[in-house]
């Protein structure tokens, strides 16, 4: 096996690993970790926003169509009270 020596321009062993290198190298991960989290956490609020937001839109279209009946049936009632007003006059009339 042959093996090529390693210069490296401070001097160093190439095994040696300097301690402030290994402390970024950890800094790093940790920040890395703390992102990662993060990321998490938005993704799980992002999640949960989308279901609100499906059901909301869900129930806003069951509660536009009561709304559609509601009207339906109010417009139904106004004309039969418009037909008995009707009724009424042409019964004082005839009287």
């Amino acid at each position: 096996m042959c093996r090529r020596k390693l210069t490296i321009a401070s001097g160093l062993r190439p095994d040696y690993i300097h301690p402030m290198a290994d402390n970024i190298n950890s800094t790093f991960e940790h920040e890395l970790k703390r992102l990662e989290k993060r990321v998490d956490a938005l993704v799980r609020v992002c999640d949960q926003l989308q279901d609100e937001n499906r059901s909301l839109k869900q129930r806003q279209d069951v509660l536009t169509s009561e709304r559609a009946n509601l009207l339906q049936k109010n417009e139904q009632v106004r004309a039969r009270v418009e037909a008995m007003v009707g009724r009424l006059k042409a019964m004082e009339q005839g009287s």
